[in-house]
């Protein structure tokens, strides 16, 4: 087709080269140029290279082609790529995952109420984020240990299994794909914000530790965005709203905290805004959740700065006063829950133990000194009141918090074979009249009580085990001889397998190897 007033195409003009004015022109038709006449016809100007105008030419229309495609690929939900997958997630799984999450989980993630559970459900048909959030809440409860679901939708398990990991991967994987569909970070929500947490928990059950941390800062982002940490943000809401996003910020506070100092991570979220307010008459009092608040606000970014090394201004004053600030920080009777005091005591004694490694790495330590949390034999201490404390709690009690929970015990084991290694073994002060070769409180029973605790706990005999055995293969062979029998045989038979890594590197938690130049007698 020839063109009515006869001039170049635009490549053959702006190539400098002669052109026969039809379209496609032969010049372009060689070299796979688009042939277009949209170009208005400017001032006569210096040659150039033929040879770069057709590279510039050819990276213009791929660019434009490329531009094309992600236009296309713009509009995700009417794009199967996005699509949500079909029988996936049914009623039966939604309510009995919903129900175990109020009957477990609740009091300690007070961020959801069950009527607003049940319309969001109602709106999963036609809101994105409605399907993600759902889908999330369901992956992260499939995936908590020590959990019993009355479902027949579980994956190779009986109706009233123990919750499956295996489906619960499978919807944390459909909510993060499903929600790449829409654009959540530029209108996000509260129910976005939430999501991000759900999926945070799901990929720390999974050891997914790269995953949670991108998940765990992606919600406090969306929670920044949002203006969680801005008081003001609280005045012109209603009450109801106020008080779930109040609560969400304070849970991704804590919950920053602890995973900052697990993995020494930095910290984006201050003590900025107001705590939620307690209802004593109320059956689901934030007492508890008050209590744990006050556990981790004095780990500033201060703390986890000399925490990090990333500071050196570290004083033994300030470790002193905040070992005093833990010791105090929960009365001697809770009025919470049974899982919740489980998660209190026992974060509480890690975080004990955790200011002792800092104390001892920065040399502050001494075997005379007036403050037993500034001895070497202080992490004994502790493991003596953790022991106390936990023989209180059911087991079930202490599953539902997961992996977290049994990681912060095997912590303070490990903390406390490091100790046995360079202290006398004796026994430590009680009013008991035993004999001491069977008092509960020496550090062999202290350390044969918490690995009992750790491998009846669902994942504890699989991933932690196998761990200690070798940490006590290379820090304290002559201890497994005073183990009890069943427990030794346990560690041998799990010593090189398991579904964790057999190396103390691949640890969550390892003591730092700070013990040379040292004198603990």
């Amino acid at each position: 087709m020839s063109i009515p007033a006869k001039r170049a195409c635009d490549a053959c003009h702006r190539r400098k080269v002669r052109c026969n004015s039809r379209q496609p022109c032969v010049n372009c038709s060689q070299a796979g140029l688009s042939c277009t006449y949209d170009a208005i016809p400017q001032k006569k100007g210096p040659k150039g290279s033929r040879a770069k105008v057709i590279s510039e030419l050819r990276e213009t229309q791929k660019l434009s082609d490329l531009a094309h495609e992600v236009r296309n690929y713009a509009s995700p939900p009417r794009s199967p790529t996005y699509a949500r997958a079909t029988n996936l997630l049914t009623k039966e799984l939604i309510e009995g995952c919903t129900d175990c999450f109020f009957l477990h989980m609740y009091p300690t993630m007070p961020i959801l109420y069950r009527e607003q559970v049940q319309q969001t459900v109602l709106e999963m048909g036609h809101s994105m984020d409605a399907y993600c959030l759902i889908t999330s809440l369901c992956a992260f409860m499939l995936i908590q240990p020590g959990i019993t679901l009355k479902t027949s939708s579980l994956i190779d398990a009986p109706n009233g299994s123990i919750t499956n990991p295996k489906l619960g991967t499978l919807l944390m994987e459909e909510a993060v794909r499903v929600r790449k569909g829409y654009d959540y970070i530029e209108n996000p929500t509260i129910n976005t914000c939430i999501t991000s947490f759900f999926l945070f928990a799901s990929c720390f059950g999974l050891n997914k530790h790269n995953s949670g941390w991108f998940h765990l800062r992606e919600a406090t982002a969306l929670a920044q965005i949002l203006g969680m940490q801005d008081e003001s943000t609280y005045a012109y809401e209603n009450s109801i709203e106020t008080s779930r996003k109040r609560r969400l910020f304070w849970l991704l506070f804590v919950t920053e905290r602890a995973y900052a100092l697990q993995k020494h991570r930095p910290l984006t979220l201050q003590a900025a805004i107001d705590l939620p307010t307690v209802d004593p008459n109320s059956p689901g009092s934030l007492t508890g959740f008050i209590h744990m608040v006050n556990l981790y606000r004095p780990f500033d970014d201060t703390f986890i700065g000399l925490w990090n090394k990333s500071r050196t201004d570290c004083s033994p004053f300030t470790l002193a006063r905040l070992q005093q600030q833990l010791t105090e920080a929960l009365p001697p009777v809770l009025n919470t829950t049974e899982s919740q005091a489980a998660d209190l005591r026992t974060s509480q004694q890690w975080l004990r133990t955790l200011v002792w490694q800092l104390s001892i790495a920065n040399g502050f330590l001494s075997s005379t000194s007036p403050d037993t949390s500034m001895t070497f034999r202080f992490p004994i201490e502790i493991a003596k009141d953790l022991v106390a404390v936990t023989s209180q709690f059911s087991k079930q009690s202490m599953e539902v918090h997961g992996i977290g929970l049994i990681e912060k015990l095997f912590d303070v084991a490990c903390t406390l074979i490091d100790v046995m290694s360079c202290v006398p073994l004796t026994t430590t002060p009680t009013t008991s009249s035993s004999p001491r070769s069977s008092s509960p409180q020496r550090p062999q029973n202290l350390l044969a009580a918490l690995l009992t605790l750790i491998s009846t706990l669902r994942g504890g005999e699989s991933r932690y085990l196998p761990l200690i055995m070798v940490k006590i293969r290379d820090t304290l062979p002559s201890i497994l001889n005073a183990l009890p029998q069943d427990l030794a045989c346990k560690m041998v038979g799990g010593g090189g397998g398991g579904s964790g890594d057999s190396s103390v590197e691949s640890s969550p938690y390892s003591t730092p190897p700070f013990w040379g130049g040292y004198s603990m007698a």
